[in-house]
């Protein structure tokens, strides 16, 4: 039996239990007298002990079950709790408790029926009721719990379209345990009678009282304030549930008090049937999706097509004698569902007034924004959209150099002046981390200085990064705003949709941060905490305010947005994205200027198919995100422990660490490693909620410059082509593996014996090898593990396209229009022309944008000047693409006449 420290989710924990309970029982059962069988019995007892802690916390199998197993162990009855645990591990593995009752008596006629529930066809399965828990936080006697319980399932009737089981813990505290790891529960009534404090001394399970956060601070709070304050963590950890409150005080004193998400407060009543309406009607709330619903029914309908797209009710393909195979494919229902219509119940995505309206709306609740939009051509058109929505020609914008090629074409497009922000590098990865907000306030400090600061509109920033680093949101925002109280802050989230339905995750969210903001501006100790440190920073020179945590002025404008590709991470069709807007001028300044944005960019013919799964991608995060987001982490933490403990995948391999990849300046708690051999998991919470920058664990990057093959390599040649394992990113010696909301333990599973079959490969190959091939080897191993290119700053941008040499801000736009006429233009040769020139002083130019995969990232930019370290980064990448750059003819660059006609304009224009 693994131990404690091993598992990093008591879900986890929970389900391997019972696995090897059954393993245990069915063993004793087969050979009850046998040399081990005073073993296996110890090791059952073992295992009745440390699940009765668990089990406390779900609805199935039941504490009444539980009990009456162990009692039937204890009497001997080996074969029928055998019979029992297999049962109930195959109702746990398979899902099958929440579709059907689940028989646990041997006796019973239909013991065996539906042994093949796994197998049932998604049809069936969808016909199925939905399943959920429910808990009631009362200190109960086991008498009172059964009643409790009897008369909740009483209420059930035929057509509810929900059924549910409910679960009772005592104390404020288990409450909180439970939601955190019980993924099931979607409603919670909070009782009178509840106690502050858990006896459960289960270390993996009270950890979780650490995410909920405050907990401490609430110990001294009168008893009767247990269940206003219960409500109020509750929506701070899993805010999509519903609670529901059972109190004897007056209306009056609990007017005053924040409720968290209490839907309803019940007076000091029994009322079963209003208590049970009201939580199947806060279930549906959430189940409930508009716009796929609309387009179910009007596939449905009869309709003669006279418009466009023949494709419509698939009537261009069901008259096909040669393409009945894409029919055959996709089946009738897509084809049902396809139309430019946007009547018969349907809607507009440019103008919505129905379905797909509310169906925005229900994404704007869920994922915590004021306003939320559909996109149906990716989040690289969602940036450019919110770009050109708010940054005016010659606004000032700070942009993580790093970022997705969208941004740096949005600033084109837009006209804005942009300040380029470097990354710290990791040269031992060929990578870049995230930008320090030493950098960020430096820039702003500087512009502050030169008198710009009113130009200033916008700080962009990826978050996360592709490789995993995530900002301290809220702190970013809030030193930013002290400088420049109505900053502008736009989030790529392109990879941390999935985020906001973690506890610990969405705190780093731009959303949440906004959200959080907003009310602690208006705190009067917020207030006071400003004055204090005006005056005590009264005349401060830069460093100070740099070594200083600042605090912005009461007044401050949240203003943030986040742009979020759902499909990369949550349930959507290739392109499902959407934008968050959570900003206090957008109702006065910005919407109109967003419309038109979002016009220009929006297709008029938009997939309908995409805008429906984005609502039921929705539907599903709002009742299983948590649920699923959990098991996503769970299966990247047991990834990283497999990797790192297993010894002859050290040999050629290494899973990067936070230590690995974030300097110790920017993480405050010391965390290292999520996990360490010796003394286990890290509880994660404590470093997300300090540090300056942290390790997103979904994303498990692998150095594997040990095995002598590049990251590309590595990737194609053989996951892929050898065994059909599918990545994204790579650099000169990584790869990245990113687990998602359908990653299963299998797959993990998987991954692991291919990285081991490898590695025996490799051992194999050295044990034969001559001397002068493991020579060989080793020398591509130093190539790609020491012998690596510094990654290189952004330089400047030349002096044509700035407006003075105080600041850095350049005119990307100009530079970008200029390379349109060929004239402005010449080519140089990396290793002949443009090394000459750049050792004999000569300042050279770049006319595109330079893009090398991977990194994945402009090196180079319009206007930008090609510094020696450029040169040299280039020269020794190993990649075979780079955009922008044309090995047969070099880099193309701008002539030295045509900036200094563009110079000249530019004087003649700021003359007139």
């Amino acid at each position: 039996m693994q131990s404690m420290s091993d598992y990093y989710s008591a879900v986890q924990l929970r389900s391997d239990r019972w696995s090897a309970l059954r393993e245990g029982l069915e063993a004793l059962a087969r050979d009850p007298s046998g040399r081990h069988a005073k073993a296996t019995h110890q090791k059952i007892s073992d295992l009745f002990e440390s699940l009765a802690l668990i089990e406390a916390y779900w609805a199935f199998p039941g504490m009444v079950a539980y009990d009456h197993m162990r009692r039937q162990f204890e009497h001997g009855k080996i074969e029928d709790v055998a019979f029992t645990a297999r049962r109930i591990t195959r109702a746990l593995t398979t899902g099958a408790y929440r579709r059907r009752s689940i028989p646990l008596d041997r006796d019973s006629v239909d013991a065996e029926e539906h042994e093949d529930e796994a197998l049932l066809s998604p049809d069936a399965r969808a016909l199925a009721k939905p399943y959920f828990e429910v808990m009631i936080v009362d200190d109960v006697n086991e008498h009172q719990e059964r009643w409790l319980k009897q008369n909740m399932a009483s209420m059930r009737r035929p057509d509810d379209a929900f059924t549910y089981e409910a679960v009772v813990v005592p104390s404020l505290q288990d409450a909180l345990i439970g939601i955190l790891f019980n993924h099931n529960i979607q409603a919670i009534v909070v009782r009178p009678g509840l106690k502050m404090e858990s006896t459960v001394e289960l270390s993996i399970l009270t950890r979780y009282l650490n995410r909920a956060g405050g907990v401490d601070d609430i110990r001294d709070i009168a008893p009767q304030d247990y269940g206003p304050e219960l409500c109020r963590l509750v929506a701070k950890v899993r805010p999509e549930l519903d609670a529901y409150l059972v109190t004897d005080r007056s209306a009056e004193d609990i007017a005053g008090l924040d409720l968290g998400i209490c839907r309803r407060v019940f007076y000091n009543q029994e009322d079963f049937m209003e208590l049970h309406l009201n939580i199947l009607r806060g279930v549906q709330a959430r189940f409930k999706t508009p716009f796929f619903t609309a387009l179910k029914e009007y596939s449905k309908q009869p309709t003669g097509v006279f418009h466009a797209m023949p494709i419509s009710r698939g009537k261009s393909i069901s008259r096909s004698h040669w393409i009945q195979d894409m029919g055959a494919f996709y089946g009738p229902n897509i084809f049902m569902a396809e139309t430019s219509a946007t009547s018969g119940g349907l809607d507009s995505l440019l103008e919505p007034h129905g379905p797909i309206k509310e169906a925005q709306e229900l994404a704007s609740r869920a994922f915590g924004s004021k306003q939320t939009f559909f996109a149906t051509n990716g989040t690289s058109t969602c940036n450019k959209i919110v770009v050109q929505a708010l940054v005016r020609p010659d606004d000032i914008v700070l942009v993580d150099r790093d970022c997705h090629k969208s941004h740096h074409y949005g600033m084109v497009l837009s006209g804005a002046n942009v300040v380029y922000l470097d990354s710290y590098p990791l040269n031992e990865y060929s990578m870049y981390g995230a930008v320090p907000l030493h950098e960020i306030k430096h820039q702003l400090l500087s512009l502050k200085a030169a008198g710009k600061l009113d130009r200033v509109r916008m700080l962009l920033l990826t978050n996360c990064t592709f490789d995993g680093i995530v900002y301290n949101v809220e702190r970013v925002m809030e030193e930013c705003l002290a400088i420049k109280p109505d900053l502008i802050f736009l989030w790529d989230e392109a990879w941390f949709a999935f985020a906001r339905f973690g506890p610990t995750y969405r705190q780093r969210t731009a959303m949440n941060a906004a959200n959080n903001l907003r009310e602690k501006f208006k705190s009067a100790a917020h207030a006071k905490a400003y004055d204090k440190q005006q005056e005590k920073l009264k005349d401060a020179d830069e460093a100070t305010l740099l070594k200083t945590r600042l605090i912005p002025p009461p007044n401050a404008r949240v203003r943030a947005y986040a742009t979020q590709s759902t499909h990369k991470t949550l349930t959507s069709l290739r392109q499902g994205s959407m934008i968050h807007v959570n900003d206090q001028d957008f109702k006065g300044e910005v919407e109109q200027s967003f419309h038109e944005a979002y016009m220009t960019h929006t297709s008029t013919s938009p997939n309908y198919q995409i805008i429906a799964s984005l609502d039921v991608g929705r539907r599903q995060v709002e009742l299983e995100g948590f649920e699923f987001v959990q098991r996503q982490v769970e299966a990247a933490m047991a990834m990283r422990r497999a990797i790192s403990t297993h010894p002859l995948l050290q040999k050629y391999f290494k899973v990067l660490t936070s230590g690995d990849m974030i300097p110790d300046k920017h993480r405050e708690s010391g965390v290292s490693s999520y996990y360490d051999p010796e003394q286990g998991w890290t509880d994660i919470w404590d470093c997300w909620e300090k540090d300056e920058f942290v390790l997103d664990a979904t994303r498990v990057t692998l150095a594997v410059g040990g095995t002598g093959w590049d990251g590309d390599t590595f990737k194609t040649d053989i996951l892929m082509d050898k065994y059909g394992i599918q990545i994204n990113k790579t650099s000169r010696n990584t790869v990245l593996f990113m687990t998602n909301i359908g990653t299963t333990r299998s797959s993990v599973a998987y991954l692991i014996e291919v990285l081991v079959e490898i590695a025996k490969g490799l051992d194999d190959l050295l044990d034969d090898a001559s001397k002068m091939e493991r020579l060989s080897f080793e020398r591509r191993v130093k190539n790609l593990m020491q012998d690596l290119p510094p990654l290189p700053d952004f330089s400047r941008f030349h002096d044509a396209f700035r407006a003075d040499n105080i600041t850095t801000e350049g005119d990307i736009r100009s530079a970008f229009f200029l390379s349109y006429d060929e004239n402005n233009c010449d080519y140089l040769e990396l290793d002949g022309s443009l090394k000459k020139a750049l050792d004999s002083g000569e300042e050279v130019v770049s006319a595109s944008f330079i893009i090398p995969y991977p990194p994945g990232f402009p090196i180079l930019v319009p206007g930008q000047v090609v510094s020696k370290e450029i040169l040299a980064f280039m020269r020794a990448l190993d990649v075979n693409e780079i955009h922008g750059y044309r090995a047969d003819l070099g880099l193309r660059v701008f002539t030295k006449a045509a900036l200094d006609r563009h110079a000249s304009k530019k004087l003649a224009t700021a003359a007139e």
